[in-house]
């Protein structure tokens, strides 16, 4: 139920459509009594009754009143002047004109409620959407490492599908279906309290069966979301890793993996489908025997003459009666639908309530321009309980390159992740001019930085737009950033120019040519800090050279933290620190750390030497 009402609170304001969609229900509910109600004078007209006896009719108009009394009596005044006048066949007429025009409004009345619905249904998935892309789009690097992108990418598309799919959409059973219970009941207890009560036996056991039910049916919802989105991982792993798949001729075995998932969801989604279709057979069953019971019952009553009911009043009470059958059906069937999508629900609500562990401290203020030094003071940084960074200590004047070396594993990517605050420091400070990170506004930290990785992150949009990547740079800057990066010529020999589309994460264009648009889009965002990270190591010689060339052009008069695997490319740093093991071993720059007997960078750099002469 809680997590029911959390979804409902995205149909906020309720303001906007509670009133009215409680005035349409009431109102195509009480014309819908109305129909039903009107059999039993139908009744006595074709039976002949005395209308007088039956009918008992008011002499005089009542005054008005909001009560169900004020309408039959107005009703049976009409009726009875009518009968009186024009005998059975007009009355016989009156009864089915009143009969058409309260179907009329009864359906004219949930029309609008339905069309109600579907708006509060658009508003409740748009705001969860909203919300969902929102947080994850907030959480830090950390959250994605330890979540599969499929089942991401499934509470996004099938987890907030469920949830309109069985729970908005079952809003008007929720609330219709149970008002209209009340309604008939109202009506039943005024025609007869000791029948009603009969009917009433059998409630209770038939509510805890569908309660057991429904419970049954959370069980296994779980389990189907939950592989749902294990499927939808090694979908989206076959999809980026299907040339690795193809080359180790892997097709059978990822087959094997997607299939084992894929029945896994078939047989849930089979047992979900058995246990909730349960539910409305078993109320339907349920409803009929209390029919049943209750025609022995009354009959008996009616036949000895200890009711004070006609026979035409009885069989009207037994036709009202059955159409209590069809919301409780409606209520029924709809506590089952609910449970796959109140899991689905939870799914999504998980994600929205995780709460950032990178975000802005309460004051946080905004870091002002950079002006002097970077500075990391006693550095430390564990990955949970795996520490990766040791005592760091290091500085970094304004407009100077240190360069980042050492084996792989020994902390250099994650020593610069810290500078942009995609995770915090678990001690020591990093500070821009004096001023702490963890004390400004993260927009305002990142809006001073630049970033090429060794992996260009494309977008599948066009050229023009990837460079001018949320700037507002005109065509002559986005052709001049394109031109230092070294990326004009390949692009105006694209069939479409700057206006040609890419593909997904650039899979159109070559290693050399994705990394120099990355560099162009670093170019136009002018950082005064820019970080590289290895981002020439994936290249051909070539490329590398026309990479480098735009790298250059990019660190000239900015203050640089490069990381590299190739040491010749970061030569020229003014500063060349050596990470192993998540510590500072070395520092100095080439001349002098090639010149250090026995040193790591001397080693790193005689192999490096080797390998390439072979």
């Amino acid at each position: 139920m809680k997590t029911y009402l959390r979804i409902l609170q995205y149909a906020r304001p309720f303001i906007d459509f509670v009133p009215l969609y409680f005035l349409y229900t009431i109102l195509t509910i009480f014309f819908s009594i109305g129909n039903f109600t009107l059999i039993i004078p139908l009744l006595n007209v074709l039976f002949n009754v005395d209308k007088s006896a039956v009918l008992d009719a008011p002499k005089a108009l009542p005054d008005f009143s909001l009560t169900i009394g004020y309408v039959t009596d107005v009703f049976k005044f009409y009726f009875a002047e009518i009968l009186a006048a024009r005998g059975r066949l007009g009355a016989l007429g009156f009864v089915c004109v009143v009969v058409v025009v309260s179907v009329l409004l009864s359906n004219v009345f949930r029309y609008l409620s339905l069309r109600l619905l579907a708006r509060v249904r658009a508003r409740v998935i748009r705001n969860l959407r909203h919300d969902l892309y929102q947080r994850i789009t907030e959480l830090e690097l950390g959250y994605f490492a330890g979540e599969r992108k499929g089942d991401l990418m499934s509470r996004f598309t099938n987890d907030v599908q469920e949830v309109e799919t069985s729970v908005v959409n079952t809003m008007t059973a929720v609330v219709k279906e149970p008002l209209t219970i009340i309604a008939y009941f109202v009506v039943l207890f005024t025609m007869s309290v000791k029948l009603t009560l009969f009917t009433l036996i059998l409630l209770p056991v038939s509510g805890g069966i569908i309660a057991g039910v429904a419970k049954r049916l959370r069980r296994q919802a779980k389990l189907s979301q939950g592989t749902l989105g294990t499927m939808l991982s090694v979908i989206d792993e076959t999809l980026g890793g299907i040339r690795v798949i193809k080359a180790f001729n892997a097709q059978g075995y990822i087959r094997q993996k997607f299939e084992a998932q894929n029945d896994q969801y078939a047989r849930t989604s089979r047992n979900i489908d058995n246990t909730r279709d349960l539910a409305s057979p078993f109320s339907e069953f349920a409803g009929v025997t209390v029919v049943a019971g209750l025609l022995y019952y009354g009959g008996t009553l009616v036949l000895s003459g200890q009711a004070n009911l006609t026979a035409a009043t009885f069989i009207g009470y037994i036709i009202l009666f059955s159409q209590v059958l069809t919301p409780a059906k409606a209520l029924s069937s709809s506590f089952g639908n609910i449970q796959r999508g109140l899991v689905a629900g939870e799914r999504v609500l998980r994600i929205i309530d995780t709460e950032p562990a990178i975000r802005d401290r309460p004051g946080a203020t905004v870091l002002p321009p950079f002006e002097r030094e970077i500075e990391f003071q006693a550095l430390q940084f564990s990955y949970g309980e795996t520490p990766v960074l040791y005592d760091i200590n290091l500085t970094i004047r304004k407009g100077s390159t240190v360069a980042l070396v050492g084996p792989s594993g020994g902390g250099k990517s994650t020593l610069a992740d810290l500078l942009p605050r995609f995770y915090d420091p678990s001690g020591g400070q990093i500070l821009i001019d004096g001023h702490d990170l963890r004390a400004c506004t993260l927009h305002s930290v990142r809006d001073q930085m630049g970033i090429v990785t060794q992996e260009s992150i494309l977008f599948n949009d066009t050229i023009f737009n990837n460079i001018r990547f949320n700037t507002q740079a005109t065509e002559a800057e986005v052709i001049e950033a394109a031109k230092i990066a070294n990326a004009h010529d390949f692009i105006l020999a694209s069939p479409e120019g700057y206006q040609t589309v890419i593909g997904d994460r650039g899979s159109r264009l070559s290693g050399g040519q994705r990394q120099r648009l990355s560099i162009a889009r670093a170019i136009l965002r002018n950082p005064p800090i820019l970080i590289l990270d290895e981002a020439t190591s994936a290249l051909d010689t070539e490329s590398e050279k026309l990479v480098q060339e735009a790298l250059q052009r990019l660190m000239r008069n900015r203050t640089s933290l490069v990381i590299a695997h190739r040491l010749s490319t970061v030569q020229h740093a003014d500063e060349i620190v050596v990470l192993q093991h998540g510590r500072v071993v070395e520092r100095g720059t080439h001349d002098e750390l090639v010149r250090r007997e026995g040193g790591v960078y001397q080693r790193l750099s005689s192999l490096q030497t080797n390998a390439a002469l072979v």
